[in-house]
C-alpha cells in the first residue's frame, strides 16, 4: 500500500493553468503588500518584509502545484522543508497576520482557487484596512514608557501630572527616584488618547520650568 502513494491522483498542471497560478498569486500578494505598507504603524517598517510577502505566495503557489494530490510528494517536502530555521525575529505582531495571508494566497493560488484567492484577499485586505483607520487599538498599541527629570527648584508642583492628565487615557507612576542636580528621575507607564501625537505630547512636556531630560520609549509588549 505506501508504494501506491506516490501514484495517487496525479494531475500534472498544463503551462497555462501553472502561468495562471503563478499570476493570481503575485496580483494578489502584491495587493496585500500595498495595504501592508499604507496600514503599518509599527516600530520599523522593513521594505525585505514587503517583498517577502510576495515571494512568499508566489513560491507557495508553485510548491503547491509540485505536491499536487500526490500524499507521497507532499511528505517528502515536510521532511525537506523540516530542516529549514527561520531565526529572523517579529518585530510586530500584525506582521505574522500577512505571513499567514501570504501563505494561504499561494495556497489558493496553487491549487487553482483563483475566486477564493481573489475574493479572500479583497475582503482581507478590507477587513485590515478598515480596523487599522478606527479607534480600535488592534493594530497599534498606543503604550509608552515615559522617563523624565523633574529639577525640584523651579519645578511647578504637580504641573507635569496636569499634561499627563490632557495627554493620556491612562498613566501610572513606575519607578520615582532622586538625581543629580537636586532633581527627580519618574518613569510613567502611560497610554496616548486616541490622535495624539507623541511629538506633540512631548512637546508640551519640555514647556514646564524644571523639566530636563525627556525619554519617550515605543512599548511594543504592550497589550
Amino acid at each position: 500500500m505506501p508504494q501506491n502513494l506516490e501514484f495517487v491522483n496525479v494531475f500534472p498542471p498544463s503551462v497555462i493553468e501553472i502561468v495562471g497560478n503563478i499570476f493570481i498569486g503575485l496580483v494578489c500578494s502584491f495587493f496585500v503588500s500595498m495595504i501592508y505598507r499604507i496600514t503599518y504603524k509599527g516600530p520599523g517598517f522593513s521594505d525585505s518584509f514587503v517583498n517577502s510577502i510576495i515571494y512568499l505566495s508566489v513560491i507557495t503557489a508553485l510548491v503547491i502545484m509540485v505536491i499536487g494530490n500526490n500524499l507521497a510528494r507532499a511528505f517528502g517536502l515536510v521532511g525537506a522543508l523540516s530542516i529549514i530555521r527561520f531565526r529572523t525575529a517579529i518585530k510586530d505582531t500584525v506582521d505574522i497576520v500577512y505571513i499567514f495571508l501570504g501563505l494561504a494566497i499561494g495556497m489558493a493560488a496553487g491549487v487553482g482557487y483563483h475566486k477564493v484567492a481573489i475574493i479572500g484577499t479583497l475582503i482581507i485586505s478590507a477587513i485590515l484596512y478598515l480596523f487599522s483607520k478606527t479607534s480600535f487599538s488592534l493594530f497599534r498599541t498606543m503604550q509608552y514608557m515615559l522617563q523624565f527629570n523633574y529639577v525640584t527648584e523651579n519645578a511647578q508642583p504637580d504641573h507635569h501630572e496636569k499634561i499627563l492628565s490632557t495627554f493620556c487615557r491612562q498613566f501610572d507612576m513606575i519607578n520615582l527616584r532622586t538625581s543629580d542636580a537636586k532633581g527627580i528621575e519618574y518613569t510613567y507607564h502611560i497610554r496616548l488618547k486616541n490622535k495624539i501625537s507623541s511629538t506633540h505630547f512631548v512637546e508640551e512636556l519640555k514647556k514646564i520650568d524644571g523639566m530636563g531630560r525627556i525619554n519617550l520609549f515605543f512599548d511594543e509588549q504592550s497589550s
